[in-house]
């Protein structure tokens, strides 16, 4: 099948749509293939036709959220020198790369936005495929801009992609706590705070 005949690209947003539909009721893991025909109205040989399982269905289905969040965190001003204080030192106002960059907070608030979906790829019960992907994404457009030079200052000895990887672990950490958790704060005050601690 030519995966990119118009045909076959409407019977994929359905049985996407259907995805995100049965994820926002059901824990993923109760989610079947046949469950998925049903509610795109297809039958189950429509959707082995696209999808050897319901696994790549979660992984396409949830492609689009990844290079969301990746290219937010690509647009971070990661490699701007901190304006903070020294011990004893008073501050001179917020330097702007001490501002939470506005792709930050973007990646946030689409996370709150789509917090259920999120939540059902990202609990126990979940993807471990998305997961692996969304951190996978991250280590790449970060270990990119790092290999460009665009890397915070002060870790030159520590390998680009090492470094990329890490805080690509600790943004999904981050994501994960925020829609499981419970009482998760502003999309804007989660953005400051991972900001701090992605600026050290």
């Amino acid at each position: 099948m030519n995966p990119d005949d118009p045909r076959a690209q409407r019977t994929r947003d359905r049985l996407r749509a259907a995805l995100r539909s049965l994820a926002a009721e059901h824990e993923l893991r109760s989610l079947t293939i046949a469950a998925v025909a049903r509610e795109a109205g297809v039958n189950r040989a429509t959707v082995y036709q696209h999808y050897g399982d319901l696994d790549a269905l979660v992984a396409d289905t949830m492609e689009s959220a990844a290079e969301h969040v990746a290219r937010c965190a690509d647009h971070c001003p990661l490699d701007l020198p901190s304006a903070r204080p020294r011990p004893g030192e008073a501050p001179e106002g917020t330097a702007p790369a001490d501002r939470t960059p506005a792709p930050l907070v973007d990646l946030f608030e689409h996370v709150a936005e789509q917090a259920v979906l999120y939540r059902r790829m990202l609990s126990d019960q979940g993807s471990a495929r998305f997961a692996h992907m969304l951190r996978d994404r991250l280590t790449e457009v970060l270990a990119a801009r790092f290999a460009q030079g665009a890397r915070p200052p002060g870790f030159d000895d520590v390998p680009a992609r090492l470094h990329a990887a890490y805080l690509a672990g600790a943004l999904v950490g981050v994501v994960s706590d925020t829609v499981l958790a419970d009482g998760a704060p502003e999309p804007q005050a989660t953005a400051a705070a991972t900001w701090r601690l992605l600026r050290g």
